[in-house]
């Protein structure tokens, strides 16, 4: 038996390292690794499922084609490359290489994805998508405030006094980062929770509010007012680091009275959370994902970002603002990669783009050429896009498409060619995080199973088939992990920071990481200073250059919707791993719920059917009422195949966020109503 140390490398805020124990070519033990003082007691349950993932029966381990009748039959690897190669050449010659659309998800993560960017610019340029469905309102907000996106090391929180989970779960989407809360309670600290659902985390806190959805932004303005106005400001600071305060202070008008009427928080309660931020010297803040998909987003984490500014808890251990932490990324070119930009030309001619949170309806205004084949990887878009009924009907127009998984997802299912995907234990690839601050090596371990090719492999033989190379040179590594092996090498030697034996010892601290970020009080911003009044904000966004409270774009068409709410969740890391007998075996059946008031006006009782509905779309499944769903709102996970129930997202409309190409999930009403038998 073989020991290995190695990294989950899929969405997810935790990055985990974990000891891989292998006999005989198959993992049989997964373990903690302490080496990572982020993630020191290994993964989650999806990260411990891995022994089931990578071995299941249900997994996809050999091409799969197409029949006329909508079934599929197994090819062999040969034929299917030939078969797409094919269709390559005959969309590029009839239609332009922008008949292709190429849609990447973020499903899993490493320098390998490098490849596919390289193949498609040999190709001659493709279609492709901008903006990120996960979270750059916030990266932008906190970029345009602070000049760079990092926060302190995750370990640090257990030195915090007060700690204010704002829109973050962490008990169920970043369950280590728990480990570093319970430090700082057990010393004495106090947590709030600010969330509109009681959840799992909302179970320790000391104080929890429930806000309104899409209100946050109104919440933490009155609160920074109420500072303020009572003293509580750190003028030294501010005078020292700080652009635009005397304008900040002059824009707040929401007292917590006002806010109560807004956010639905009382404004004693208001008063008490602010008395907690003013009397306690080391305070961190930490904002989940959910918040800043609204169409306000952006806006909203740079007025919570205020408070945090105003009060001088900003370069110091204990205190500060977290959001993302990319110390990570030093591999990357740009360290805040949020997306490319609509009008940004650095990619043209090899660019046509379409906005990934609008993909059904730009999708439908592609003309010359229209898209004539698709290449899906790394994602589900069938499930997780906005507007999914839609962005369904977009694919299945398309002529042929190849969709490069692991399982039959909901996207799978529409796919010409289905070509098997790697598994995380059979490629060696070099890992970053966006919350701990390590670079990790993460091995090849495994054999690949049936005919089951790293896409590093796909590329260099469709590459070859239609002559691509360049002087007879491909940029693509030829087959083989010693190969791949030797372009990590070469992909990370223009950082000259560290080399591939390095990484291979273990989890690795840049040499530029800071435990306590800004500990230097350097801001890379336009002023070298924080910027509450961003003249970039304006700008680039047409957006207030102060932080500000803006509705919802979306409001309710009558006073019986419901704000929809699609949360992640601890069986999934979005649509991933909620079809493992693992999790099924100990997570409950995702359930449509709604709090007791609710279920009492609309006479429902816990399993009951019911329909829930907007101009949209239509979903059914079975209600849970619980006192964990706040008034007004109904909780749906996000993920959920459509086999299983899912298919949520065909109620939300394609809007972006105020910043960033952010999707605006959760800017979505609906009406519900029971199902009678």
């Amino acid at each position: 038996m073989r020991e290995f140390i190695t990294v989950c490398p899929r969405n997810c805020y935790s990055t985990c390292s974990f000891r891989v124990f292998a006999d005989n070519g198959r993992v049989v033990r997964i373990m903690p690794y302490d080496g990572n003082l982020a993630t020191p007691e290994g993964p989650c349950i999806k990260g411990l499922s891995y022994l089931e993932r990578e071995f299941s029966g249900e997994r996809i381990i050999y091409p799969l084609k197409r029949k006329e009748d909508g079934s599929f039959i197994r090819i062999d690897i040969n034929e299917a490359i030939e078969i797409i190669a094919t269709q390559l050449k005959s969309v590029k010659d009839l239609y332009g290489s922008h008949a292709v659309l190429f849609y990447k998800g973020s499903g899993i993560s490493g320098l390998s994805n490098d490849i596919s960017s390289i193949f498609w610019k040999q190709y001659g340029g493709v279609t492709t998508t901008y903006g990120n469905l996960c979270w750059p309102a916030g990266l932008e907000a906190v970029r345009l405030t602070l000049g760079e996106v990092k926060h302190n090391a995750p370990w640090d929180i257990s030195n915090a006094e007060l700690i204010i989970l704002w829109g973050k779960n962490p008990a169920e989407t970043n369950v280590q980062e728990i480990i570093h809360i319970d430090k700082a309670l057990k010393k004495g600290g106090k947590l709030v929770v600010i969330d509109p659902r009681r959840t799992p985390t909302a179970d320790k806190a000391d104080l929890l509010l429930r806000p309104r959805p899409g209100t946050d932004a109104a919440l933490a303005l009155s609160i920074a007012a109420y500072l303020i106005r009572n003293g509580h400001a750190d003028i030294d600071f501010i005078s020292k680091h700080v652009l635009g305060f005397k304008e900040f202070a002059e824009s707040l008008s929401i007292t917590p009275e006002e806010a109560y009427s807004i956010t639905g928080i009382p404004a004693e309660a208001i008063i008490k959370l602010a008395g907690m931020i003013a009397s306690t010297e080391k305070v961190t803040m930490i904002a989940g994902y959910g918040l800043q998909r609204h169409s306000n987003g952006g806006q909203t984490i740079r007025a919570l970002l205020s408070i945090m500014v105003i009060t001088g808890k900003i370069g110091k251990s204990g205190c500060g603002f977290n959001f993302a932490n990319l110390q990570s990324y030093i591999f990357d070119s740009e360290k805040e990669p949020l997306t490319y930009y609509p009008d940004d030309n650095r990619d043209k001619p090899y660019r046509r783009k379409i906005s990934m949170a609008k993909f059904a309806e730009d999708f439908s205004e592609l003309k010359d050429p229209e898209i004539k084949l698709a290449w899906i990887e790394r994602g589900n878009p069938v499930t997780q896009l906005p507007d999914s009924e839609r962005v369904a009907d977009a694919i299945k127009t398309i002529d042929f498409k190849v969709v490069v998984e692991q399982f039959m997802t909901d996207t799978a299912k529409l796919a010409d060619i289905i070509l098997p995907a790697k598994g995380i234990f059979e490629q060696p690839d070099i890992v970053g995080s966006y919350w701990n601050p390590y670079v990790q090596y993460k091995p090849a371990i495994t054999e690949y199973p049936g005919q089951v090719m790293p896409e590093s492999e796909i590329y260099y033989r469709l590459s070859m088939l239609m002559n691509l190379c360049v002087e007879n040179e491909c940029l693509i590594p030829p087959p083989g992990n010693e190969n791949f092996e030797k372009w990590l090498e070469e992909r990370i030697k223009s950082n000259g920071e560290v080399t591939l034996q390095e990484l291979k010892k273990g989890p690795y601290l840049p040499a530029g990481f800071s435990e306590v970020a800004f500990n230097d009080l350097n801001f890379p911003t336009p002023s070298g200073k924080i910027e509450l009044l961003s003249r970039q904000a304006s700008d680039m966004w047409g957006v207030p250059e102060i932080p500000t409270y803006v509705p919802l774009m979306s409001v309710p068409d009558s006073p019986d919707m419901f704000h929809l709410i699609t949360p992640n969740a601890a069986s999934r890391i979005h649509s991933q791993f909620g079809n493992l007998k693992t999790i099924r075996s100990v997570i409950e059946l995702p359930a449509w719920e709604v709090s007791p008031g609710d279920g009492e006006k609309l006479e429902l009782a816990d399993g009951d059917k019911i329909r829930v509905y907007n101009d949209n779309g239509t979903v059914s499944g079975v209600v849970r009422i619980t006192n964990r769903t706040k008034d007004g709102c109904i909780v749906f996970p996000n993920g959920v195949w459509i086999a299983d129930g899912g298919g949520v997202n065909a109620l939300i409309r394609g809007r972006e966020t105020d910043m960033g190409y952010g999707a605006a999930f959760h800017d979505s009403f609906v009406k519900v109503e029971k199902v009678k038998e």
